[in-house]
């Protein structure tokens, strides 16, 4: 059971009144304070609103001062018994005080309101890409994230404003601990969380007092004990040689290796390379093609490979989904069987989940590879910008971490510097060593 009590901590003559909570959980009490925005003066605190007098003026000024109290200790109250006394803190009372004192209206308070207005919307609203409307691929997403926030509210119904930091912690542990997903998709949900609350912060909802200091953060796919994954070329030279009877591996195999020497994503080649894709450059060819993913042209020199496949004919369109299963079959009919660490999506206990453990390379083959292959087969053979302007990486910390490769280069500046004054150094010591010639 809670109890809150109203206190005049100043010196001034006139001040608001604090509010104190105080509760007893698992033998344990707390009390936490904040400031309510209930003026009056330190005369009538300390004299005047406890007392039983019968002076009209002075009791329709206790009237007063009670009719602002009293809602506000009934609205606190009710709150608390809304929520989790472990989630409880100061941060949490200053958030209820301005939840209070800025309701937001009972059709858009809820923070489910501004994921369903978002998936309703999704066919008008602006996307990265510059266009408008958003992509299957992230609807799905916030269809996602609604169902999990329900789920993980267990039935309480969440304002905008209730959304701090604390609550964004829980959300974010019962994420990876209860339905045991991995850091990647957690901060992902995370980061679209908090798109929706800046969706309802857009709108004038009041959000929780420190929204601005919750952060979320892009995780790397691969963990430091997993591999880059990307194919060798001898690997390429097994995929090239193996026998395939069907037309569909046949044709599958084709897309693989241009994946692998135009560093392209899978979508960007299967839906917008055709035959007008192929320019002449003197006696050279190019690819010009837009990137699907934020409508980025790009210029691709046509490597032999490439070439062999143009001049013989290019491959027929199809889904990345099925490109997905026959890279899979064409990389185990080509013994891909080394033993690589990785994250694939199984079924566990508690549903589809990404589990990392060691699997033969040709159970990851996928529509990606091609592009971290040529990212990868090139690096330090020509120069990064050179590779970058190829794949449309715009930074190129994105570039290196895309291929988990970290920036060394400061560390040929030490060594050098280090290799200078140790040479420095050999020859002041030698030169002390020659004899004084007046001596001689």
């Amino acid at each position: 059971m809670a109890t809150i009590n109203f206190l005049y901590r100043s010196k001034r003559a006139n001040s608001f009144l604090t509010l104190r909570l105080l509760y007893r959980y698992k033998d344990n009490d707390y009390t936490y304070a904040t400031k309510t925005k209930v003026e009056v003066s330190s005369n009538y605190w300390k004299k005047e609103h406890d007392s039983k007098t019968r002076d009209a003026s002075i009791r329709k000024k206790i009237d007063k001062v009670n009719s602002e109290l009293n809602p506000l200790r009934a609205f606190i109250l009710k709150e608390f018994n809304n929520i989790d006394p472990l989630d409880i803190d100061k941060q949490w009372l200053a958030n209820q005080i301005n939840n209070y004192y800025n309701p937001v209206q009972a059709q858009n308070e809820s923070v489910t309101y501004w994921m369903q207005r978002i998936i309703d919307e999704a066919h008008t609203r602006e996307n990265s890409k510059g266009g408008v409307g958003l992509s299957k691929g992230r609807i799905t997403s916030y269809k996602r994230l609604k169902s999990l926030f329900i789920e993980f509210s267990k039935g309480k119904n969440y304002k905008v404003c209730q959304m701090d930091k604390p609550l964004f912690k829980k959300f974010k542990i019962w994420l990876m601990d209860e339905m045991g997903f991995a850091p990647t998709y957690t901060f992902k949900k995370l980061s679209d969380l908090k798109t929706v609350l800046r969706e309802a912060k857009g709108e004038n909802v009041p959000t929780s007092t420190d929204f601005s200091e919750i952060k979320t953060k892009q995780q790397s796919a691969y963990d430091d004990d997993m591999n880059v994954i990307t194919l060798s070329e001898l690997e390429i030279e097994k995929i090239e040689n193996i026998k395939l009877d069907s037309d569909a591996l046949v044709n599958a195999r084709k897309w693989l290796i241009l994946m692998c020497y135009t560093g392209q994503r899978g979508e960007t080649l299967t839906k917008r390379l055709n035959i007008d894709s192929f320019h002449h450059r003197g006696k050279d060819l190019t690819i010009k093609i837009i990137q699907k993913k934020g409508n980025k042209p790009v210029q691709i020199p046509v490597l032999p490979k490439v070439k062999e496949i143009y001049e013989n004919k290019l491959p027929y369109s199809v889904s990345t989904q099925m490109l997905n299963e026959h890279f899979k079959t064409i990389g185990k009919l080509a013994e891909l069987n080394v033993e690589v660490m990785g994250r694939l999506e199984e079924e566990t206990t508690k549903g589809k989940r990404g589990v990392k453990k060691m699997r033969p390379k040709w159970a990851y083959l996928s529509t990606h590879i091609g592009r971290r292959t040529f990212a990868t087969m090139h690096y330090e053979k020509i120069p990064t910008p050179i590779i970058m302007r190829v794949t449309g990486h715009s930074k190129e910390s994105t570039f290196l971490g895309y291929i988990n490769q970290s920036d060394d280069t400061h560390i040929d500046t030490f060594l050098d510097y280090y290799d200078k004054k140790e040479k420095k150094q050999r020859k002041e010591s030698q030169l002390s060593k020659v004899p004084n010639a007046s001596n001689q």
